[in-house]
């Protein structure tokens, strides 16, 4: 997320067993199987997972450090402190630090993994430099989730259809509801298939598509796969 933005407000709408928790565990239960699938991590690879947060009460928010085998391979990088994994998960690796300029060398890693980050990181021109970023210190792939912004329920505000007004419009109206979080654009800034697409080809990606995550029937997150292996 970006500096300005908190996990706090990312959460304070999705509450413990409210029907949106529920709905972002099952989806991102899909989306962990998917980067699975797509990305064929093997026991010896490496994965930095972008934009951990600090969050302790839903699981999936932090799902590749919960589910994923081999923990000790993982280099968890977040703007919050989000330490905890370290002892949570034995042999991960926590660095505190931002998605827009990571601390790493080139190909450092074997894939870079970021789930649910790209729309809190502000403007299309962070958005672009975050992807940029993933592909520079990811040696095989690249794997990006995010909602989709033409899902009908808006689920940070559990708002329907609002979302697909323009952003400016979007943003007055969450404002005079009391959504001044989501308002700032440098803390929700929603993105289509055609501008992770953009976004995508503006940071240098090769051989990458926008896949999609569906519920009933209606595709409600992207997934951004590049492989640099296959390039």
């Amino acid at each position: 997320m970006s500096a300005e933005a908190s996990d706090a407000g990312y959460w304070n709408v999705a509450s413990p067993g409210s029907w949106p928790a529920r709905l972002s565990h099952f989806q991102r239960r899909r989306m962990f199987a998917r980067f699975l699938e797509t990305m064929t991590p093997g026991q010896a690879d490496t994965i930095a997972d972008i934009g951990v947060t600090s969050d302790r009460e839903h699981i999936h928010s932090n799902y590749l450090e919960a589910w994923y085998a081999y923990k000790a391979n993982i280099t968890a990088v977040g703007m919050e402190d989000a330490a905890f994994l370290e002892k949570a998960y034995p042999g991960l690796t926590f660095v505190r630090g931002s998605g827009l300029g990571l601390p790493f060398s080139d190909r450092s890693f074997d894939f870079a993994h970021s789930s649910a980050v790209i729309e809190h990181v502000g403007s299309f021109a962070n958005q672009t430099r975050l992807l940029s970023e993933l592909w520079r210190i990811a040696e095989r792939g690249i794997f990006v989730t995010t909602p989709n912004r033409w899902f009908p329920v808006e689920l940070h505000t559990v708002l329907p259809f609002l979302h697909y007004l323009p952003a400016a419009q979007h943003r007055q109206i969450l404002k005079k509801l009391g959504f001044e979080f989501f308002a700032d654009e440098r803390n929700l800034n929603l993105m289509s298939r055609t501008s992770l697409t953009a976004a995508a080809r503006d940071a240098g990606f090769k051989n990458f598509t926008v896949q999609s995550a569906k519920l009933l029937g209606l595709t409600s997150n992207l997934l951004l796969v590049a492989r640099k292996d296959a390039a």
